[in-house]
């Protein structure tokens, strides 16, 4: 690993491997994964978002959030409806099976992200946190499907 070690993207990548399996022990009874988890957290903090903002929010692409809603609505996790004065617009609203489900998922999730950095303490999470959400600002414009930011 020495050469890989230093490569960031690698160690990105992996850390997210590592999250991806801890919200899988931790979240894994409710079917729900890391991506369907942050779409339902926005909608819930932001009901009615059209998909093209909310993609904005969450930073995936519109394929991946339609697919990623269809799912959801399956379930009757999220509800989306056409807009009034422009059809082809749909708003997503978390449905109240899907609040209840979040309200679940809340601790467990909050364990999920705790165990991803339990390996730092105080100062260096802070400051790890505060390094990544440089690096996302610093590179969003790269991303497939670049985030609001602010």
């Amino acid at each position: 690993m020495a050469q890989l070690g230093a490569r960031p993207g690698f160690l990105i990548r992996r850390l997210h491997q590592i999250h991806v399996a801890l919200f899988a022990e931790e979240c894994g009874v409710f079917g729900i994964t890391p991506v369907q988890y942050s779409i339902m957290c926005v909608a819930q903090a932001r009901p009615g978002l059209d998909q093209s903002e909310l993609t904005q929010e969450v930073g995936v692409d519109r394929a991946t959030l339609a697919n990623v809603l269809a799912r959801l609505e399956k379930r009757a996790l999220v509800r989306r409806e056409r807009t009034t004065r422009d059809r082809r617009l749909k708003r997503v609203y978390l449905t109240e099976t899907g609040a209840a489900l979040l309200e679940e998922m809340a601790e467990p999730a909050r364990r999920a992200h705790a165990r991803t950095i339990a390996a730092l303490t105080g100062g260096d999470r802070d400051a790890f946190l505060d390094a990544l959400t440089r690096l996302v600002i610093a590179g969003n414009e790269y991303g497939r499907a670049p985030m609001r930011i602010g």
